[in-house]
């Protein structure tokens, strides 16, 4: 038996709409489920409008860009995060303020961002990280203390919500990813979201290759990308955007059965998600553990492997990424950031995983001890 980590889940008309793509011979950006989901989706999040592209690290290039920065302006962001936001950051000249992080809810540590706040910081990259937002009502009071741009990064967080208000709405530019883990997939895909018209169309510009929208066809002003979403992809998102809340429902199904079948690991040292926190409950995108200590976890991780299931480790802290070792906040000591990388891994959290082969991972992991 083998039980991958994520397994994507296609119930609804993903079939269907692809058919109609390959039968009308629009497979390309330029075919009509593009603009549909665009639609689709910034009106279910609550923005004014989302331009689609072709991943989740497109979208925060294109983000990061459209807002202006000047070369040497500094943006604070978690250092416990995929590598996608930091490297959007550096590329464009600008230089990255890693915060450490919460313990309990693995998010960037609001409270620590003050302190790191320089004549240079221009924006916040708030990161969302795998099932609990970050502290927004707070982030946007020091931001607007601070005249500080947001920019959030929602990548793991489709349906998820902050007192009741969507993530994907808070601060001035919005990133979502469709990778085929994530709560609605077009496989590869990502979206920026805004309210702003001209933002809007500023984004969609540097989606594709910085054509300009007046004058002549093949002549450009400034650098862009090719980070347009194909038709067949869109097609896909709204299929999948068709079943968005039965997804969000079956993603705390599967945390809750986590949370009541595992809750002995606590006695064992370990530290299970936590299910809701003042200001939101737990999506629960992937189901994290922390164990005691690494010899415990390469252990329990070992002990799984063998019997086919899979596991992913937490990120690795921006800090100590070796292709950063050259730059200054390669020296920082950031404990929290540390002590997750270490110690967390998540278990198969998928849309795709059934009762049985949940029950077969919980069954495997009570063996073990």
């Amino acid at each position: 038996m083998s039980i991958p980590v994520n397994t994507p889940l296609f119930a609804g008309n993903e079939k269907k709409y692809l058919n109609e793509c390959i039968d009308t011979g629009w497979i390309s950006s330029e075919g009509p489920f593009v603009e549909r989901f665009e639609k689709g989706f910034s009106s279910y999040i609550g923005r004014n409008h989302g331009i689609a592209v072709s991943s989740g690290t497109a979208a925060l290039d294109i983000a990061v860009k459209a807002i202006g920065l000047t070369e040497g302006d500094e943006i604070i962001v978690p250092s416990f995060t995929i590598i996608s936001p930091v490297f959007s950051i550096i590329k464009l000249g600008l230089v990255p303020v890693l915060v450490d992080s919460d313990i309990t809810s693995w998010n960037m540590d609001v409270a620590a961002i003050e302190a790191l706040i320089t004549p240079k910081t221009k924006a916040i990259l708030a990161v969302h990280i795998y099932g609990l937002p970050v502290d927004m009502a707070l982030l946007e009071t020091i931001a607007e203390k601070h005249n500080l741009i947001i920019i959030e990064d929602a990548a793991e967080m489709h349906g998820q919500e902050y007192r009741g208000r969507k993530c994907g709405t808070f601060g001035k530019i919005s990133i979502f990813s469709f990778y085929a883990n994530k709560n609605i997939t077009t496989g590869e895909g990502g979206m920026v979201l805004c309210d702003d018209p001209e933002l809007n169309e500023r984004c969609r510009v540097l989606r594709n290759l910085s054509f300009t929208t007046q004058g002549p066809r093949f002549v450009h002003e400034e650098f862009g990308w090719n980070y347009r979403m194909t038709n067949l992809q869109a097609a896909i998102g709204v299929a999948q955007l068709e079943n968005i809340e039965a997804h969000i429902i079956r993603k705390r199904e599967i945390g809750a059965i986590y949370q009541e079948s595992l809750s002995f690991l606590a006695e064992k040292g370990y530290q299970l998600p936590v299910p809701e926190v003042e200001y939101a409950n737990n999506l629960y995108w992937v189901f994290g553990l922390l164990a005691p200590d690494k010899d415990e976890k390469n252990r329990l991780i070992d002990h799984l492997s063998k019997n086919g299931i899979g596991t992913r480790p937490f990120f690795y802290p921006m800090h100590m990424q070796p292709v950063f070792k050259d730059y200054a906040f390669a020296k920082q000591r950031l404990p929290v950031s540390e002590q997750l990388s270490s110690l967390g891994f998540y278990l198969p959290s998928g849309l795709g995983l059934t009762n049985a082969d949940q029950s077969v991972v919980i069954d495997t992991i009570k063996a073990a001890f």
